[in-house]
């Protein structure tokens, strides 16, 4: 580390983007040390949590006590002074033997001072996506930063100065867990890959704006076809989980903080891209750049390399949190939690095994969650007919009678904390429990439809009363209400129905409140007709508001894009709870 970052050589480095826990930036000056490098710089919380896990306030503690009991066999990674130097160490120890040296760059570590960072903070501050600004800030506190290989490029650039294209994937977990330890009421989670049931909570949250059709079970299938479905349903909800770069500058995804799904405009641009990459005809590109990556990502092997290394969870989070707990020498909080034949049958065998198996469970574990949110990224340019020289791999798209090298590396290889798995285990809870509960309401209101499916739209009065029981009662419907034009489509469908009283929109909530005597089976295939995933949420009288209650605050924010509809729009817009809409 005998290179310093100063205050001047801020202007050199460019924002490329981030995760929870580091930002990146790309080199764009002329010191031959650095062309064709990024360099990591560590986050810290606005809060103060440990969410980002950095795991120290400043960024200087070593490992702890328990920590280097789990990591005693890499000495290096134990004896490291500070953590971030323990994260570099734990990547070229622990993680490159097991995916590859040739796919794995551990990088090398340079001396920063807080004036260059705090520059860098500054300079960077409007590229950053707003929630990852709300959420975190640069480390300022750090003396040091991570400079690696930018795997977005060839080394030394393209010489002969064609195209260089790149995409970033992250593939999540491939497989289904079968641990015996994982409970009844959470059995879900042995046929639902857990990406698909975490986007309905990260929905619920409005952390993305529609679930993505990517399951990661089709990318690791080792089918051909499925493999392409897989790139195919990024593509489309690319979300944080697939990016394209074009000389090192990023033309498709977003920025770390979630892009939302590909719209028209969208699409069109990048098949326009394309030109200078794929030979084919227009609207043909985007099918046979995706058919290029499928190819190489199926002849690399990456995928069947990154299964192996996730599936060093055998025990699964319910099973290693047990193990976790006798680790750190504490009561174990889920067995505090469970009933005593539940302790007795399945969980004492794991608290009475010897300490270094519950170490080997929980640092498998561990090993196994970085393999889970890594990235691959694969890097492509032209090869020439011919070119037996090459010392890069080489993809053959048939479509297009085209060669071409390409490189493939993981990247984003954290280590995780040992403390992070009280984390882990919690989040896994509500991701089981919130997908259980939109499943069953799911199927509630499927019962409704298949009840009332054959019952006539219009009957008289008084069989309507015999028939539905909650008639004139309130019937709440949960639809995405993305925007005004959004709001005024939903009021115009319902408003169609014979027998409404009263629609009342809820944009904070994602409900629409409707009184009158309609059925509400005959409500919500209305709805659906505009939005497919409308479901009712309740049926019946309205509940009595507590007058002590206090009313959840608005709280304003900023112009968003409804994908679907085109416009900007404002959630909390004053004038529209103001205004009369009469339809």
């Amino acid at each position: 580390m005998e290179m310093v970052l100063e205050k001047k050589h801020a202007a050199d480095w460019i924002y490329r983007g981030e995760g929870a826990a580091n930002l990146v930036l790309t080199y764009i000056g002329s010191s031959p040390t650095f062309v064709g490098k990024v360099l990591r710089i560590q986050k810290a919380s606005r809060n103060g949590s440990s969410i980002y896990l950095s795991d120290s306030e400043h960024g200087y503690s070593a490992l702890t006590m328990d920590e280097c009991r789990l990591w005693k066999e890499t000495k290096d990674l134990v004896s490291a002074p500070t953590r971030e130097i323990a994260k570099q160490l734990y990547v070229k120890h622990v993680i490159c033997p097991l995916l590859g040296p040739e796919y794995v760059d551990a990088g090398i570590r340079v001396l920063v001072t807080q004036e260059f960072l705090e520059l860098v903070e500054k300079n960077v501050l409007c590229q950053r996506p707003a929630s990852r600004v709300d959420a975190a800030k640069v480390n300022t506190l750090c003396n040091s930063a991570l400079v690696m290989s930018d795997h977005s490029v060839f080394p030394r650039g393209n010489l002969k100065g064609e195209f260089c294209i790149s995409v970033e994937i992250k593939p999540k977990c491939g497989f289904l867990p079968v641990s015996r330890f994982i409970s009844e009421e959470n059995a879900v989670k042995k046929s639902i890959s857990r990406f698909k049931m975490h986007q309905s909570l990260k929905l619920h949250h409005r952390e993305i704006s529609e679930i993505s059709e990517y399951d990661p079970l089709d990318m690791f299938s080792g089918s051909n076809d499925r493999v392409h479905n897989a790139m195919k349903a990024l593509f489309v909800t690319p979300q944080n989980n697939f990016r394209v770069f074009l000389n090192g500058s990023l033309i498709f995804g977003g920025l770390g903080g979630g892009a939302d799904s590909t719209s028209c405009m969208i699409g069109e641009a990048f098949e326009d891209v394309l030109k200078c990459v794929i030979r084919a005809n227009d609207g043909l590109r985007t099918m046979n750049f995706l058919h290029l990556v499928t190819e190489a990502v199926f002849q690399s092997g990456l995928l069947d390399r990154l299964l192996k290394v996730q599936k060093l969870d055998i025990f699964d989070i319910e099973g290693a949190i047990h193990a976790y707990y006798d680790i750190v020498s504490q009561p174990c909080m889920v067995c505090r939690d469970l009933g005593e034949d539940k302790l007795a049958n399945m969980y004492t065998y794991l608290h009475s095994m010897p300490l270094d198996e519950s170490l080997k469970i929980v640092r498998d574990y561990l090993i196994a969650a970085t393999a889970k949110d890594l990235s691959i990224m694969i890097c492509f340019r032209s090869r020439e007919d011919g070119d037996v020289k090459s010392p890069y791999s080489g993809v053959f798209l048939e479509s297009t009678k085209q060669s071409f090298d390409y490189k493939a590396s993981f990247i984003d290889l954290d280590m995780r904390p040992l403390k992070k798995m009280e984390h882990y285990y919690e989040l896994d809870k509500q991701i089981v429990s919130f997908y259980t509960q939109v499943v069953n309401r799911k199927h509630q209101a499927e019962k409704v439809v298949s009840i009332d499916a054959n019952r006539t739209a219009y009957s008289d009065q008084s069989n309507t009363m015999e028939d539905v029981s909650h008639a004139g009662d309130p019937a709440v419907v949960s639809v995405d209400l993305l925007c005004s034009k959004c709001r005024v489509k939903v009021m115009k469908l319902i408003s169609t129905i014979e027998g409404i009283n009263s629609i009342v929109l809820d944009p904070a909530k994602f409900t629409v409140t409707v009184i009158g005597e309609a059925d509400p089976a005959c409500i919500i295939n209305k709805v659906r007709k505009f939005r497919k995933s409308a479901q009712i949420m309740s049926v019946g009288p309205a509940k009595d508001e507590k007058k002590d209650e206090k009313k959840d605050e608005k709280i304003p924010s900023l112009p968003k894009t409804c994908q679907r509809c085109d416009v900007w729009y404002v959630i909390n817009d004053d004038a529209y709870y103001n205004r009369c809409n009469i339809l």
